[in-house]
């Protein structure tokens, strides 16, 4: 959407109907929930890492277009596939024992535009990208 907010286009393709739920976790919090279960977690039962929320394609696309600053449209292009209906974690067990993800899926997305909108910049200067 930043490509597409940039270079004016009126809309952007989003595969599927939009209506999948899917959780997502920032990379720094899965690093920290890493740490965490080092120190204080000793047993051989697997443990998911997430946030225990999901949302709709559809909502983090809106979502994501808002923050980009997009005024585009966003099409659901339902002739490609949507995978499953739902992918969220039971994350009680982590959180049981005293984890819990602290960046909001706003702040990660935020904090992603922010790295690539720099590392696109920096490029740019380089002679790398035109």
């Amino acid at each position: 959407m930043h490509e597409a907010k940039v270079k004016g286009q009126p809309s952007v393709v989003v595969w599927g109907t939009g209506s999948p739920r899917r959780e997502f976790l920032y990379v720094d919090d899965l690093a920290d929930a890493c740490l965490f279960l080092m120190k204080h977690y000793d047993d051989s039962e697997l443990i998911n890492i997430g946030v225990g929320e999901d949302l709709t394609i559809k909502e983090l696309a809106l979502l994501i277009k808002e923050i980009v600053g997009f005024e585009g449209k966003i099409e659901f292009d339902a002739s490609k596939p949507d995978g499953m209906a739902r992918k969220l974690l039971d994350v009680s067990k982590i959180n049981s024992l005293g984890w819990k993800a602290k960046i909001s899926l706003r702040e990660g997305i935020e904090r992603t535009l922010g790295w690539y909108i720099n590392y696109i910049t920096s490029k740019c200067f380089e002679g790398v990208v035109h």
